[in-house]
């Protein structure tokens, strides 16, 4: 009997496609809850898996598991040094996604900067002289801050070169290549009238940016968020757009997703609020898709997988 490999029913057919095409057998489930995945996919194989917590406790309820597929780049949802210990290997997608998160954050930065969504909506609502009161600013000439300056944070300089922007960059990790200015993280947040975050997240990132970060952005300044929710402390972002220290955010990655109709962000001045899209496009959600299902059929097939982010033990 072929492996099994489970997968979200919602995963682009492309994904299902490859899994069914290389002789292995398909298990679809509605969510990724976990009570989800040890209730309908306990026999699995492999799994491909989304966004949600995938908590330890798995590695004991799912027996024949080898491989746990991230479609994505992010995997703070699981500990893959514990999986690596128990023998499963943890891959991502990391060639699948940065174009497109690039892209969405340039979509979010005119957005911001052109009031545009606002704009919108206060026309729907019959207010056709909102606009006049409420201008937007321009992006050339403006400076450009890209924390994190990875696979995605280069897509996102590439593309904004062409905006007439000065673009800078904190990574303590990257080399200079020349074609962008790598400064301290204090002058890249003083001096940017945009910071987009696009760092993984670790113990030294996680809440990395807070109170004192928002005290140091210029008051005409905008944070865009589509990396991942524990890299801001989003209490103190809140607090920053309601008293005017920032001039206003995008964010689409929150501390508890869906976002709860309750949730403090709801009632927040001067945010862009998205559920979670920036990678939402057919095709970068093929290309995931077919990267995370190709890395499980690798594996179950006895090769090492290309993009895994632990070793086994």
């Amino acid at each position: 009997m072929g492996k099994k490999i489970a997968v979200p029913v919602f995963l682009s057919q492309e994904g299902k496609d490859y899994i069914t095409s290389h002789g292995m057998e398909l298990v679809e489930i509605p969510d990724m809850r976990a009570e989800t995945i040890a209730s309908q996919a306990a026999d699995v194989d492999g799994i491909v898996e989304m966004v949600d917590p995938f908590p330890n406790t798995m590695a004991d309820k799912m027996p024949n598991l080898k491989i746990i597929a991230r479609h994505g780049v992010g995997y703070d949802n699981v500990d893959q040094d514990y999986f690596g210990r128990q023998g499963i290997w943890v891959t991502i997608t990391p060639h699948a996604n940065a174009s497109t998160v690039a892209e969405t954050t340039l979509a979010a930065m005119l957005d911001l900067s052109k009031n545009y969504t606002t704009v919108v909506n206060k026309m729907a609502a019959g207010n056709w002289n909102y606009a006049g009161a409420h201008n937007g600013v321009d992006l050339a000439g403006k400076t450009l801050g890209i924390m994190g300056f990875g696979r995605i944070g280069r897509m996102v300089a590439q593309k904004a070169s062409a905006l007439d922007m000065k673009i800078i960059a904190y990574d303590p990790f990257a080399k200079d290549t020349g074609d962008v200015q790598l400064v301290d993280r204090d002058e890249l947040l003083k001096t940017s009238d945009f910071i987009t975050l696009h760092m993984l997240v670790t113990p030294e990132t996680t809440h990395g940016f807070g109170a004192r970060e928002f005290s140091l952005m210029k008051k005409s300044a905008y944070l865009i968020n589509f990396g991942r929710a524990a890299l801001v402390d989003q209490e103190a972002e809140q607090s920053a757009l309601n008293h005017g220290e920032i001039a206003g955010a995008a964010v689409d990655v929150y501390d508890q997703e869906p976002l709860p109709a309750d949730d403090p962000w709801r009632t927040t001045k001067n945010v862009l609020l998205t559920p979670h899209i920036a990678s939402n496009t057919r095709e970068c959600m093929a290309r995931m898709a077919v990267d995370a299902a190709s890395e499980c059929v690798r594996v179950l097939n006895g090769e090492k997988p290309q993009w895994p982010v632990n070793q086994l033990n």
